[in-house]
């Protein structure tokens, strides 16, 4: 598999507080890739570096042989990267339908097909395209945050806690929603709380601490960890 994202040496600072430390990882196109780690330890900072919400200090972000860590957040959307962030963001006074319209900003027309995959893979987004996204519940609202990051088409869509809050069964659909995205030729970096449940379904993983990267490897490797069972999964 050919390597779709490189970031190298990559920090990020907030004022005085070094949110990222020499972050070197890539991604690789067809793979889930998770990104696992306490609060605080960088992972959003990473996607929003990615995504051109937050500058680099220093480092390099390549996505398909361009580097894109100048860019403003629009013109990475147009190469390809989609980011879902953390806690939805949708428009609660707009529809369904104008919040997905929003994610394909940046298209010179609406894809009635892509708009119809996203209906496919969210059956509730159709049945409430005219329902306030404010009125939504907590797992339709995390799957119109899905949708809209793909109406604009991208090669890698970025997710940010995406079972947050929801319940076991929602999180299930979620995660099962993940694989069909990625099975339909879309490449995932994802950040995830729920460390066991991403592991289980994704390529593999990268540990985070305090800004830096402390172990990586394939999910099994994660997964019979030590060092991961007893930080992460809970257990001994």
């Amino acid at each position: 598999m050919e390597t779709i994202l490189q970031i190298t040496d990559l920090e990020v600072s907030y004022v005085s507080i070094v949110a990222l430390k020499d972050i070197t990882f890539n991604v690789k196109s067809g793979e889930i890739v998770v990104l696992v780690g306490a609060n605080g330890a960088g992972k959003t900072t990473t996607l929003r570096a990615i995504s051109g919400l937050v500058k680099p200090k220093k480092g390099e972000i390549i996505f398909e042989g361009k580097r894109i860590d100048h860019l403003h957040p629009h013109k990475i959307v147009r190469l390809g990267i989609s980011h879902a962030p953390e806690g939805r963001r949708i428009f609660g006074t707009l529809t369904v339908y104008e919040n997905l319209m929003l994610g394909a900003y940046t298209q010179k027309q609406i894809d009635k097909n892509t708009l119809e995959w996203i209906y496919n893979l969210f059956p509730r987004l159709k049945e409430r395209s005219k329902q306030l996204a404010g009125t939504l519940s907590g797992g339709e609202q995390q799957m119109l945050a899905v949708g809209r990051a793909l109406m604009s088409k991208p090669k890698l869509l970025l997710l940010d806690e995406p079972s947050l809050g929801l319940s076991p069964a929602l999180t299930k659909i979620i995660f099962d929603t993940v694989k069909q995205i990625r099975n339909s030729g879309v490449t995932i970096l994802m950040v995830e709380q729920n460390a066991k449940a991403a592991l289980k379904f994704a390529n593999r993983g990268y540990v985070l601490e305090v800004g830096k990267i402390v172990l990586s490897g394939t999910s099994e490797e994660l997964l019979s960890s030590q060092k991961v069972v007893e930080a992460y999964l809970g257990r001994k």
